[in-house]
């Protein structure tokens, strides 16, 4: 940015803006810090970090409305937090939860943002220990804003997984499940459908009835992830796209494991109500967050058998695989279903703000 520049929407919606913030202005103050505990330091720019055998995450939620077809505030705050720690491959076990409240919250509308908390820990197997509440003037925030930190730790099904992989997989040395680990030739696999949770959003927010009943998809996965891990192996990097949805997520295993990757449009999977909704409203489905979804590199040999379990587990029951890596391009690129190819860019921003 500029000097005269200032903060706009663009900055917190992932994509290419929120990027260039986050490298060129986060990262000069904030990375560079050498300590061999940190395996996955912040310049990383995974969804969480490694000190030690130990993954740290903490994730801010300021969306509005703070309740919305098929989730809330809280439940997202809990899943989202759960699931940036999960996707490393570590067990999420303990959270610190902080609330901004707006002065003159109802205390019913609180009371609901906690219970749903509760419900979504109680899913994730995962408890709140500790926290801290402020409020501010009226007319601040649009009701609240919800910051979950956690803590996670490695498993038997992490080791379990990652010995899968060097069987078929000589060199690979990370201790972890990184955006960086894909190589040509991996699997890449869908959990399931897309665009959900932003246009359940934007529902709420533009009061706009879909003829289908869009719901969010937000949920905790990290025990559908354990499963995956300790039951089948194979799997070498994982993602939840959440802010610039599938498109953002797939460039950035690009950008970091330094090789094209190929998605086949037929197989991505987009429920008909979404699609419809998207096509109206001009916006592309690839680039709408997702709150319950994520995404798997995996060495070829598993993929076929990861997909199997994830269709027997109701959160993976629509899941696909939608592409693979490969040393052909750089990039990300989609097989349309006329025949031809077209570049899937990494989006400005997700189309949709405030969805998280």
């Amino acid at each position: 940015m500029k000097r005269n520049e200032h903060i706009t929407m663009l900055h917190g919606a992932g994509g290419t803006v929120m990027h260039d913030l986050v490298k060129n202005y986060i990262l000069k103050y904030f990375g560079g810090v050498e300590n061999a505990d940190f395996e996955v330091p912040l310049e990383a720019l995974d969804d969480a970090a490694v000190v030690g055998d130990i993954v740290l995450k903490s994730d801010s939620h300021a969306v509005k409305p703070i309740f919305f077809p098929g989730g809330d505030i809280g439940r997202l705050a809990v899943s989202g937090t759960v699931n940036d720690i999960a996707v490393l491959g570590a067990e999420p076990y303990a959270l610190a939860c902080s609330f901004i409240l707006e002065e003159g919250l109802p205390l019913a509308d609180f009371e609901k943002i906690l219970a749903s908390m509760q419900q979504t820990c109680r899913e994730a197997h995962v408890s709140i220990v500790t926290g801290d509440t402020k409020v501010v003037e009226k007319g601040s925030l649009g009701g609240c804003v919800v910051n979950v930190s956690g803590i996670g730790k490695r498993t038997e099904a992490l080791e379990k997984n990652l010995a899968v992989v060097k069987r078929f997989r000589s060199d690979f040395k990370t201790r972890w499940v990184l955006d960086s680990n894909l190589k040509p030739g991996d699997k890449i696999i869908l959990s399931g459908t897309i665009g959900d949770h932003g246009l359940a959003v934007l529902s709420a927010q533009e009061g706009l009835s879909f003829g289908g009943g869009i719901k969010s998809d937000v949920k905790p996965l990290n025990r559908l992830i354990q499963r995956l891990l300790g039951e089948v192996g194979g799997v070498v990097a994982m993602k939840d796209p959440t802010r610039g949805g599938l498109a953002d997520a797939l460039n950035e295993f690009s950008e970091k494991s330094k090789v094209g990757i190929l998605i086949h449009e037929e197989k991505i999977p987009i429920n008909e109500n979404v699609r419809a909704a998207c096509e109206m409203l001009g916006l592309d489905p690839l680039e709408v967050g997702n709150e319950g979804k994520i995404i798997i590199g995996a060495v070829r040999e598993k993929a076929e058998e990861i997909l199997e379990l994830l269709k027997t587990i109701e959160e993976g029951k629509e899941a696909e695989i939608i592409g693979e890596t490969t040393k052909d391009f750089n990039g990300v690129a989609m097989q349309t279903a006329v025949g031809g190819k077209r570049i899937i860019a990494r989006p400005v921003g997700d189309p949709i703000p405030r969805i998280c």
